[in-house]
């Protein structure tokens, strides 16, 4: 065991994700060699007393061949209707890969909105925290089934990290077909896996590859994108086997996953699901994310990496400061501009004068409404509306930094 990876073996409760292309053929079919090897894997941990969740992608890749579908499909309702299909072959299977071993496991399916709506998120941590009290291992999947395109995780690893949150967990495992981060293409014979980060600096200058969907081939570095808020350089950062991929999640939602844990104080590994027990054994494999920061309310570490905005509200200087760097509240009247059809409660995305997104946060009005408001003092607006108006457009808890 590596002494800086001391953490990741003595953690007493983790999450572990395993990715599509880890559990599926390139046909879609469920691999029963792979998830026997992880269920092997997950029960030495279990069975040495470590409460062990696991986050599993493959619902919809499961789906494909029995519906007769060859690709990964592009619209939202063959997806969901995959996803019904895939979801009971997948639950099925890990069922009896891990009652050889006399693990009972427990199927629950989250929305992002689990994650967001208070009550929605304490029932999910109640029912997570019992089943691990009784000893039942958990298998965690987005509810693709009902999920849509504007309130989804949009990859399990994002899911993962969160996951990891709502339990407390003192550790996150990312499996997947790689086998760790490295700093340039390692087909060309030249490059290093990077084995260790311990802050964002440690990834400067690197580009993130994201991954296909199923049936789109393999991915080469050529392809690579830009991860959201990553510098472009002359590096990608890929994996070291780049295969066809049944997942929609890459490299970047990796890193993106790891960092969004390790700044909660979570320590992360990045590896090969053929290293599963090594990794859950704190053995130098994969790369290695050190955990640093405090752990942020579930709802503000949502809202900062899973929210998807549902409009935007334009602040003039003064907000920007007050927001930004005072940590204030967003008042009235510091609006210049509203876009989008949102209602109350919803994720808006706050901007400056040059439409920069600086913040996020939950809004207290519906985009009709807020026209009306702006410029306006809560004092004016409470004398001429109703005391009901006097309150702020995004209340400071509701709000994070970006």
């Amino acid at each position: 065991m590596s002494p800086v990876r001391a953490d990741i073996a003595a953690a007493g409760r983790v999450v572990v994700k395993v990715g599509s292309s880890s559990l599926t053929t390139s046909a879609g079919e469920i691999a029963d060699e792979a998830i026997t090897a992880l269920a092997a894997a997950l029960a030495a941990r279990h069975g040495a007393g470590i409460q062990v969740v696991l986050v599993s992608s493959g619902a919809i890749a499961s789906g494909l061949v029995p519906l007769g579908l060859t690709r990964r499909p592009s619209d939202l309702a063959t997806q969901q209707a995959a996803a019904s299909v895939g979801q009971g072959l997948l639950i099925a299977r890990y069922t009896a890969a891990f009652a050889q071993h006399g693990i009972r496991t427990g199927q629950v399916l989250l929305s992002a909105d689990d994650l967001m709506r208070r009550t929605h998120y304490r029932n999910a941590q109640r029912t997570l925290d019992r089943l691990l009290e009784l000893g039942v291992l958990p298998v965690v999947n987005e509810n693709d089934t009902v999920a849509t395109d504007e309130i989804r995780f949009g990859d399990n690893d994002r899911l993962a990290a969160l996951v990891a949150h709502v339990t407390h967990a003192r550790a996150l495992v990312l499996l997947s077909d790689v086998d760790g981060l490295y700093d340039g293409d390692p087909r060309r014979g030249t490059a290093q896996r990077i084995p260790e980060v311990r802050g964002q600096a440690d990834l400067a200058g690197i580009r993130l590859g994201r991954g296909l969907k199923a049936g789109q081939g393999s991915q080469t570095s050529q392809g690579s994108q830009t991860s959201q808020g990553s510098q472009t350089s002359q590096t990608s950062l890929t994996s070291q086997t780049s295969q066809t991929s049944q997942g929609i999640g890459g490299m970047a939602t990796k890193v993106e996953a790891a960092i969004i844990a390790s700044t909660a104080g979570i320590p992360t590994v990045v590896a090969d699901a053929a290293n599963a027990a090594a990794a859950l054994a704190g053995d130098p494999v994969g790369t290695y994310f050190a955990a640093h920061g405090r752990r942020p309310a579930t709802r503000l570490l949502w809202l900062k990496h899973a929210a998807v905005a549902r409009g935007s509200l334009r602040l003039d200087p003064g907000a920007v400061e007050a927001v930004v760097k005072r940590h204030a509240s967003l008042l009235p009247a510091g609006l210049t501009g509203v876009e989008g059809a949102f209602d109350a409660g919803d994720p808006v995305d706050l901007c400056d004068e040059n439409d920069t997104i600086v913040a996020r946060g939950l809004v207290n009005y519906d985009a009709a409404e807020i026209p009306g408001l702006m410029g306006r003092s809560t004092r004016w607006l409470a004398s001429k509306l109703g005391p009901e108006y006097e309150r702020e457009i995004v209340h400071r808890d509701d709000l994070v930094i970006l």
